[in-house]
């Protein structure tokens, strides 16, 4: 596909990162049996850096820790191929996912969703954007009319919407190769991405909504410099996912937390929702793996539009088939659930 082929050179840094962690090392030390940890590890990818997340994630791994009677310590990783690995090497045990490694942890990592986020106005989507710098002249027609005029910022490899949704949802429908389409295409977070083009060290980069948020509360000035040319449609929010091979007490009894979450009165709730706060989120919802369906529905909108870049008959038939499958699953869900 025209996103893998695109990974293959955005993510090369990536899964050497990932190889780097040194998977040989052991899984936490356990107690009484293999399935009663003393310690879980939860991997986490920083929306932005590690030293102005780490506060804001430690109270609600110090909650959990108190609630399942399990010490949680956190392990920060800079990017998805390494969460997902770590997770498939029992080096992390649960973690913060968003959507599409959300996905490939469960088809990979022995992944099994435990809940999924909600954002602090009680949605369970968010989106993938555009952004450049304003005044700046760029529009959405002159990004697409590409001719190699200008830079372009996209994230992770694994990003759900930093990747996969503007390649599902905006490139690869009109035949695009980022690669091909613009001058230079690089790869870092959504943060320094968007100071990059606040900057006009970048033209265009992909973010979200989420990240949007996030930049104009560390960099209030640099945030509004920015302009959003494309709005994604509505994306899963991202997840918690534990390995299936967790102690089923304890995976039940971190489900429950997070479900319970800031939920209810008194002043040990509203510490809690002030915890959430300061992550931008409401709380968080059940879910299972299905509600990565729109995943699986932009992953085969992908290899639709490469089957049909390719001319091929047989192939076009097979990826239309996968593709109506897929679809049907995702809109029968989204019957079901409005707000997916």
């Amino acid at each position: 596909m025209i996103r893998r082929r695109l990974l293959g050179a955005l993510g090369l840094a990536a899964i050497l990162s990932a190889a780097a962690l040194g998977f040989s090392a052991c899984s936490p030390k356990t107690q009484g049996s293999a399935d009663q940890p003393k310690e879980i590890v939860f991997g986490i990818l920083p929306a932005e850096n590690q030293a102005s997340m780490g506060p804001i994630w430690q109270p609600l791994l110090d909650d959990m820790s108190a609630q399942i009677g399990v010490r949680v310590t956190a392990r920060y990783v800079s990017n998805y191929a390494s969460l997902i690995e770590a997770m498939r090497f029992k080096q992390v045990q649960v973690g913060w996912f968003s959507a599409l490694p959300a996905l490939d942890a469960v088809q990979r990592s022995n992944g099994e969703v435990l809940g999924r986020i909600i954002d602090a106005g009680g949605d369970a989507t968010y989106a993938s954007v555009i952004i450049a710098k304003k005044g700046s002249g760029i529009t959405l027609d002159k990004v697409l009319a590409c001719g190699a005029k200008y830079s372009f910022g996209m994230a992770d490899a694994q990003s759900t919407s930093g990747t996969l949704a503007p390649m599902a949802y905006l490139f690869t429908p009109k035949g695009i190769e980022p690669t091909k389409c613009f001058k230079t295409v690089r790869s870092s977070s959504h943060q320094a991405n968007s100071a990059a083009v606040a900057n006009g060290v970048l033209d265009v980069a992909s973010n979200n909504t989420v990240g949007i948020l996030f930049f104009k509360r560390e960099n209030p000035k640099l945030a509004d410099a920015l302009d959003i040319l494309w709005t994604s449609p509505p994306l899963p929010e991202s997840s918690i996912v534990a390995r299936k091979d967790l102690d089923p007490a304890i995976k039940e009894k971190m489900r429950q937390f997070f479900l319970t979450y800031g939920t209810g009165t008194g002043p040990i709730a509203d510490r809690q929702r002030e915890v959430l706060k300061k992550m931008a989120y409401g709380g968080f919802r059940p879910a299972d793996d299905s509600y990565l369906d729109p995943i699986r529905e932009m992953q085969a909108s992908e290899a639709l539009g490469e089957a049909r870049h390719t001319g091929d008959p047989g192939k076009i038939a097979a990826a239309q088939a996968a593709y109506d499958k897929i679809h049907a699953a995702a809109e029968q869900k989204r019957a079901k659930e409005p707000n997916v």
